[in-house]
């Protein structure tokens, strides 16, 4: 892998040398939001039309959802819900965690959630022109885009987004973090060390319930590496005919995902069928990712997920992806092989984040080659 000196200019002027590992990046493809914008009834280009879609079965049973878990109970070590988080993480790799916010704000004048929603939302109402100043670099799947673009004849997604990497603070490129709203910055930097303190709590009480120990656990992702992608789905007439985002499973060990506005449109696929998930208010979407599930030797599951667009209302949504640091080694846990075989390789994290960010999304195949033969 190849290292590069990558130039940052502060916000003072001061010109700072900071090595970054890349790891690749995506075909630089058209504008989403500009393209929805003059393309107002028409049927969308050749390359955003998916007809499989059409052959796919989506559940409409509201009494299917994904599990809802009590933060509260959890920090009280409460066994109920603690049984229930191991369920939600073995059976279906999603649940929603509620009164998680009583965790984040502490006090805080302003609520971090919120004011990162309404900064986002701001930006993506910026002009094209300002919003391509933090255009993603060549050969990086950091700043304002698309991502996951590997050929020229690939079928894209119906959405832009805005991928930033906050955490370790030493990895952040500051010339792509958006000035304008001029909170964006101290909102993100907030946002990014709140969602991180949650996600180790999650971990350890996780480790609990897999008989690992939970500070153990929780420090192979104490200086990880934190992703954040904040996606647009523009509405498009002919919402059956286009996806926003590609089924896939994240290459995280945890993410936690906050809904901008009220439009729905994340779907799991649960035994081959998709089922639309109706999220709880103010609380956040937990999924497990590749890494825990390799991690945990296959107890805890990642779950292929998808977004859909609506056909008269935009979406957006803010994906954080917690991975281990850096020197971590990305295999099953030796605690968790006294009594079962590893199912899955070991390999260096920088290894498996350059598969990832190479191939285009597509389903749970990242895993494949990561399965030891039975």
């Amino acid at each position: 892998m190849s290292t590069i000196k990558e130039l940052v200019v502060s916000e003072e002027g001061r010109a700072e040398m900071s090595t970054r590992n890349e790891y690749g990046g995506s075909l630089p493809v058209g504008n989403v939001q500009a393209l929805a914008s003059n393309n107002s009834g028409e049927i969308p280009p050749l390359r955003y039309l998916r007809p499989e879609l059409h052959s796919e079965e989506v559940l409409l049973d509201e009494s299917l959802q994904i599990p809802t878990i009590d933060m509260r109970k959890l920090m009280l070590d409460d066994d109920g819900e603690m049984e229930k988080l191991h369920f939600a993480c073995k059976d279906w790799g999603f649940f929603q965690d509620v009164l998680v916010k009583q965790l984040i704000n502490h006090g805080a004048e302003d609520e971090v959630i919120e004011k990162m929603k309404m900064d986002i939302q701001e930006f993506f109402k910026l002009p094209l022109e300002k919003k391509n100043v933090y255009a993603q670099p060549q050969n990086s799947i950091e700043g304002y885009g698309q991502a996951f673009v590997v050929s020229e004849d690939q079928k894209l997604d119906w959405g832009d987004m805005l991928f930033l990497v906050p955490l370790p603070p030493s990895e952040r490129s500051m010339r792509l973090w958006p000035e304008n709203p001029t909170s964006f910055r101290e909102t993100l930097d907030k946002y990014s060390s709140e969602l991180h303190r949650v996600s180790l709590k999650l971990m350890k009480l996780m480790a609990k319930n897999l008989g690992v120990n939970p500070d153990k656990f929780a420090s192979m992702f104490e200086d990880g590496r934190q992703g954040i992608r904040m996606n647009y789905y523009p509405p498009c007439e002919h919402a059956d005919k286009v996806i926003g985002l590609t089924p896939h499973s994240d290459a995280s060990g945890l993410t936690l995902l906050v809904q901008v506005n009220e439009v729905q449109g994340l779907q799991v696929k649960k035994n081959g069928k998709w089922i639309p998930i109706k999220p709880v208010p103010d609380a956040l979407l937990v999924n497990i990712g590749d890494i825990m599930e390799i991690i945990c030797n296959g107890e805890y599951k990642s779950m292929e997920h998808r977004a859909v667009v609506n056909s008269e209302k935009e979406r957006l949504s803010i994906a954080a992806f917690h991975g281990p640091n850096q020197m971590t080694m990305i295999g099953p846990l030796p605690d968790l092989l006294k009594e079962n075989s590893a199912k899955y390789k070991t390999t260096s994290y920088e290894e498996f984040l350059r598969f990832f960010v190479t191939r285009k999304l597509d389903g749970k195949s990242l895993l494949g080659p990561m399965k030891l033969a039975d």
